[in-house]
C-alpha cells in the first residue's frame, strides 16, 4: 500500500470547482489540482432521477493530509452532501512522490 491518493469530488461550475482546487492546494493539503469538465452527470438526487453538466476536481494528496482535505472540502463545498472519493495511487515515479510528499506535509 502507497501513501498516495487521488481524491476528487465535483461541483456545478467550473468556478466553483476551481475555489475548491485552488482552497486545497493554497492550504497545503494537496500538491496539486485539476479541474475537468464540464461532463454530463446521471444521478439519484432526493429520490428523483437527475442529470446536469459538472466538473470534476482530481487533488493529490496523502494518506496522512486527507482527513484535513475531505473536511476542508466539506466545509468549503457549496452543497450539503458532496461527492468526495479518494483512490490509492498504487504506482509513480519516486521523484513525483517525493515532490507531492514534501509539498502537503513540510
Amino acid at each position: 500500500m502507497s501513501n498516495f491518493l487521488q481524491v476528487t469530488t465535483v461541483a456545478d461550475s467550473q468556478e466553483a470547482a476551481a475555489r475548491l482546487a485552488r482552497s486545497a492546494v493554497g492550504a497545503h493539503l494537496a500538491a496539486s489540482a485539476q479541474v475537468i469538465g464540464p461532463v454530463m452527470s446521471v444521478f439519484w438526487h432526493h429520490g428523483e432521477l437527475g442529470d446536469g453538466q459538472e466538473w470534476q476536481v482530481v487533488l493529490k494528496s496523502t494518506m496522512s493530509r486527507y482527513a484535513d482535505l475531505r473536511d476542508h472540502l466539506l466545509s468549503e463545498h457549496p452543497w450539503d452532501n458532496p461527492e468526495i472519493t479518494a483512490v490509492e495511487m498504487i504506482d509513480g515515479t519516486e521523484a513525483y512522490f517525493y515532490w507531492l510528499r514534501n509539498t502537503v506535509e513540510s
